[in-house]
């Protein structure tokens, strides 16, 4: 086995790992971000408003009262499992590389 398919995995890994990480974070953000304007509508305010308060107050369930934390944790969970997904896809597609025979 060489180095190189090593190298491409760990990239891969990385990759996935952070973009996992990131894709909640940012939805999640920006979900807060978009309530917290629909409070500049007049007949909107008491709604964004309350829509923000439950999802802070979500959080805040994964975070031991802070919303902050709950947001990392969600985004480190996501993060772990597609990691999880990047290895078994990994595995899958390098056992078929290796199963198919050789063409000449």
């Amino acid at each position: 086995m060489s180095f190189s398919p090593t190298l491409s995995y760990l990239r891969s890994l990385l990759l996935a790992s952070l973009l996992s990480f990131l894709a909640p974070i940012a939805l999640i953000g920006g979900t807060i971000a978009l309530l917290l304007l629909l409070g500049v509508v007049p007949g909107l305010m008491p709604f964004g408003q309350t829509c923000a308060a439950q999802i802070l107050s979500f959080l805040e369930t994964f975070g031991n009262g802070s919303a902050w934390e709950g947001t990392i944790v969600i985004g480190c969970t996501c993060g772990v499992v597609g990691a999880l997904f990047d290895t078994y896809i990994f595995t899958v597609t390098h056992s078929l590389t290796l199963s198919k025979p050789l063409s000449k």
